[in-house]
Formats: structure tokens, sequence, C-alpha cells
């Protein structure tokens, strides 16, 4: 069958690993290729695709969604614990009982992938994070992360798109053989003139292969990809989720940020960083809801 803008196909040449959307067909048989569930846009040759029939698509979507829903019950049972924890200190060992609130951290999302941005927007609302999220081209992004920080003040930042390692354009400690690492390295170092400290604005930076080490360097928190494997397009969320609700007065290990997310440590890394929770009381209902309507 022919294939055609639109449809969804697998590569032969990776034994149809994953799942693309066919964005644009060249004169030259190039087919360009946005991926379904990871944040990966890439090109491959006419022959080397196969279209892939509905039955298998919902069965490939049915496995990523419980990926995803396994992801969110790991968060829920982490989140439970610490409103657990922060309910016995703020009721002095559940001796007080004056009911509190809880202010979790606020998150600027910066994405340069619209319909992915959308989805983790998606997420944070169920979660329950206070969010802004802008859509904004990776070239762009280095040229208005002042003016989104300047209007948004978030907690958290994310910055993320899409990103590759083309083996042609140089090795793979080469920051010029990545296709927006070097823009995002760039965003990060500018948002770290206006906030030097790392506990003062944690940032999550990076895409499916992207080059974690100039991330890091840059002044990121956390980012991906140590190994330069694809991560899923939702895998940011959790990892700002875990930030969001620890106390801004405890330390989050590594390994515990990683280990709610869909691709683990081959993609995602990071250091030692603070929480930014708060907890306050007495709760007032109506001051509250208020609030939560203008996040």
């Amino acid at each position: 069958m022919e294939i055609k803008v639109g449809d969804i196909v697998a590569r032969k040449s990776h034994q149809f690993d994953l799942l693309f959307k066919v964005t644009e067909i060249t004169h030259n048989q190039i087919v360009y290729l946005y991926g379904e569930d990871v944040r990966l846009i890439a090109d491959a040759p006419y022959d080397d695709l196969v279209l892939v029939d509905e039955n298998e698509r919902q069965k490939r979507q049915r496995t990523d969604r419980e990926k995803v829903d396994h992801s969110y019950r790991l968060f829920r049972q982490d989140y439970q614990l610490i409103r657990q924890k922060n309910e016995y200190h703020a009721t002095g060992g559940y001796t007080n009982n004056a009911e509190f609130f809880q202010i979790p951290g606020r998150v600027l999302h910066i994405d340069g992938d619209p319909n992915y941005l959308k989805k983790c927007l998606m997420l944070y609302e169920k979660i329950g994070i206070p969010v802004y999220g802008v859509y904004c081209h990776e070239k762009e992004m280095p040229e208005k992360i002042d003016g989104l920080l300047e209007k948004y003040r978030p907690d958290i930042l994310v910055i993320t798109g899409h990103d590759a390692y083309s083996k042609s354009k140089g090795k793979i400690t080469e920051l010029k053989a990545y296709r927006h690492s070097r823009h995002f390295a760039q965003t990060v170092r500018q948002a770290r003139k206006k906030f030097p400290h790392l506990d003062q604005l944690v940032i999550f930076a990076g895409a499916c292969q992207s080059h974690f080490e100039s991330l890091i360097r840059a002044g990121a928190n956390y980012a991906s990809s140590p190994s330069r494997v694809n991560i899923h397009a939702l895998d940011p969320v959790y990892i700002v989720a875990k930030i969001s609700f620890t106390p801004f007065d405890e330390r989050i290990n590594v390994w515990d940020v990683l280990r709610n997310t869909l691709t683990g440590e081959k993609g995602l890394g990071g250091i030692e960083t603070k929480g930014v929770l708060r907890t306050g009381m007495p709760y007032q209902r109506l001051v509250i809801e208020e609030e939560k309507g203008d996040l």
C-alpha cells in the first residue's frame, strides 16, 4: 500500500521499535517522521517504512497507556506518603486538629512541540501541579527565556521539545552533532544568569537523545539523555511532580526521581536537589480556592 502524509508507520531498519506519523514525503522519497509517544523527529527512506494497521496501533497504545498508568500509580503512592509525613509534622504529631494547606512548586513548561505540550499539560492537571505551558520553537528559546521567567516567576522550569543525535554530523561527544541540544543548553545558561542557585530555580532540560553532559554543565538539575536513548513524552512531568510535591527542606535522591519515569536512568539523570513544596496553616477554603483559580 502507498504511504501518505498522516499515515502511521514503523521502520524496518530499527526492527519496528517505534511508531511514527508521516509529516512529509520529499520528491526524492525521503520521509519525515514524528514520534507518536517519544520526543523524536526522524527521517527515513520510503522503502524502509511499513504501514502500521489499526489493530497493531491500538495494541501499542494500550501498552503505552499501561506504562503511563504504572508510573502514575507509583507517583500517587509517593505523594500519599509525603502528604502523611507533612500532615504529621504540620499538626505536631497529630496533636493539633487544625487543617493545613500545601503550595506545590509552580512550573513553567516550555516545549518545542505543541502536541507533546498538550499531553503534558493534561497530566500536570491530573496530578494537581500549577503549570504554565508555552509553545516555543527550540531555536527561539534562548531569546525568549528571560521574558518568560520574568512573566511567570516559576519554581521549576522545563525546557524540552525535539532533539536527535546524527552520526553524520560528528562524534557523540560533540554538541554540533545534535539537532537542538545547543539551543537547550543556551536556554539553561540564560536562565542561570537570572537564577544562579540550583535550588532557587529547578531546571529540567532535554529531549530524545539530548547531550546530557552539556545540559548539566549549563546548569540543569535534571536532563536527558545519558545513554542517548529516546525519552517518553511524559517523562519531564514525572520528574517535576516529585520535585513539586517534596518539601523545600528535604533533599531528593536522584534515583527517587528517576524510578517513577517511563525511561529510567538510561534516558534521564540529574543531581541531588531540594524540593519546593511549602506547607501552611490554618486552611482557609475560600482563599485557597481563589488562589487556585489564578494559577
